[in-house]
């Protein structure tokens, strides 16, 4: 899996939710994204899946329960952009 492309997905994540005070070093790849890891929320969830939709061109179907583990974590997201360019 490509560090860079984590990175890149944490900066994203950053930017997109105007998340203060934390930087990508701080994202744990392997924490979930919501819950007690990041503590993402549906809302978060559509905001990311647009920008990352549009960043790098993939789709994804909001409903379908495949894509909700794409957003496991910052390696399972990575692991879904990778396949899906």
């Amino acid at each position: 899996m490509s560090d860079t492309l984590e990175h890149e997905l944490k900066a994203l994540i950053i930017s997109t939710l105007d998340l203060e005070d934390i930087t990508p070093a701080d994202i744990d790849s392997e924490a979930p994204l919501f819950g007690d890891g990041l503590g993402l929320d549906s809302i978060d969830a559509l905001e990311l899946g647009l920008a990352i939709a549009k960043t790098y061109d993939v789709k994804m179907d909001a409903d379908n329960e495949e894509t909700r583990q794409h957003f496991a974590s910052i390696k399972a997201l990575a692991a879904f952009v990778q396949e899906n360019r």
